[in-house]
């Protein structure tokens, strides 16, 4: 697919928010600098009702949002953003308690998942962003899981 202008990322980002399947998924962001994985982050995150300042974790590795329930009275919605970027050693991931995080039930997003290798559970979504000449993007989805190929069904 192709994302031709940031409203062709939000909207992405808002269907793929609809999905009831979005909600315990890991989805891994790939593609290099400046190539649009937080952009897509951050409309994800407004879609699914995330209020307040969204920033990039490039620094803290990790930044947790709530959102709010998908029901009335429901829990809210655990997500966690990381951003392994500035990772030297995939052990890093362990020692950091990640492990615990992504056995928790929410959503996780992780770019720069490479830096992480072999201690990341199996994606259900892998989003690659490729920039192009004229400044879009050609978006490769792969799903990794029957949940992964639920969230792609007429996304």
């Amino acid at each position: 697919m192709r994302w031709r202008s940031e409203q062709d990322t939000a909207a992405f980002a808002q269907a793929l928010a609809a999905r009831d399947d979005i909600r315990d998924a890991f989805i891994e962001l790939r593609g290099d600098l400046g190539a649009g994985k937080t952009t897509f982050v951050r409309h994800l995150l407004r879609a699914l009702g995330v209020a307040g300042r969204i920033k990039s974790p490039t620094y803290a590795v990790v930044e947790p949002h709530e959102a709010p329930p998908a029901q009335a009275g429901g829990p809210p919605l655990a997500i966690w953003h990381f951003d392994f970027y500035r990772f030297n050693d995939p052990r890093e991931w362990e020692d950091a308690g990640f492990r615990d995080l992504f056995a928790s039930p929410g959503l996780k997003l992780a770019e720069w998942p490479d830096k992480a290798a072999g201690l990341l559970p199996t994606p259900d979504l892998v989003l690659t962003l490729d920039t192009l000449d004229d400044d879009s993007r050609q978006v490769t989805a792969h799903a990794g899981s029957p949940r992964g190929a639920r969230l792609m069904e007429g996304g």
